[in-house]
């Protein structure tokens, strides 16, 4: 992680869940992380199994020019990602899975930046799961707000078992995501014969969450 606010909302749920595989939902509390909200937003299953969002925070929402409560997580990313975040985000919200993207994000008048997701799992109980996210802008460029991102574009991403690998370490290779063509996947040996990872548009993510 590079942004300031995905490294406090990371170790603000790492404090909560206390050696768990996530914190409960009923354990996080707005006040504590009250200078982040505006950036962070929560993702529920609906009924056909898709990552809604069930909060968004008011500057995430004005990045995009809507309200995004009840919206589909993926619906927000370019077609030929939507199908790598949707089962990344399944993987958080039913796997405990921890989430990295760095991602351009396109503007309708074609202006850019960088946009760093994050995406922790909560504990809600089988029939509940959810995941508190952030998306932080790298930089904070004078259109937001007023020319509404439309798409947003995988650069690269982290799964990331948070009990193993050093979060914080800069240096730290990332995967990254060519316009390759979505359906392109295969299971293929890692470099950790004891952790398989899954090729998926070429690249290579390697499993950490935990199940349970």
């Amino acid at each position: 992680m590079r942004a300031k606010g995905s490294i406090e909302l990371f170790q603000y749920w790492d404090r909560l869940r206390e050696g768990r595989s996530a914190p409960r939902r009923t354990e996080i509390e707005p006040a504590d992380i009250k200078t982040l909200l505006a950036d962070t937003f929560i993702l529920e299953l609906d009924a056909r199994g898709s990552a809604i969002f069930r909060l968004a925070g008011t500057r995430f929402c004005a990045v995009f020019g809507r309200e995004l409560k009840g919206f589909s997580f993926s619906s927000l990313w370019a077609t030929k990602d939507e199908r790598v975040v949707a089962r990344l985000a399944h993987s958080v919200l039913q796997q405990k899975s921890v989430v990295v993207i760095n991602a351009e994000a396109l503007s309708k008048s074609g202006r850019s930046m960088s946009l760093e997701w994050l995406l922790l799992p909560l504990d809600g109980g089988s029939d509940s799961p959810r995941a508190l996210g952030s998306s932080i802008p790298q930089e904070k460029p004078f259109w937001i707000g007023s020319d509404p991102v439309a798409e947003v574009r995988i650069a690269s991403l982290r799964v990331i078992d948070a009990d193993r690998e050093p979060m914080f370490l800069k240096n730290r290779p990332e995967v990254v995501v060519p316009p390759l063509d979505v359906h392109d996947r295969d299971v293929i040996a890692g470099p950790d014969p004891a952790r398989p990872a899954r090729r998926i548009r070429h690249l290579l993510v390697i499993d950490g969450g935990k199940d349970g």
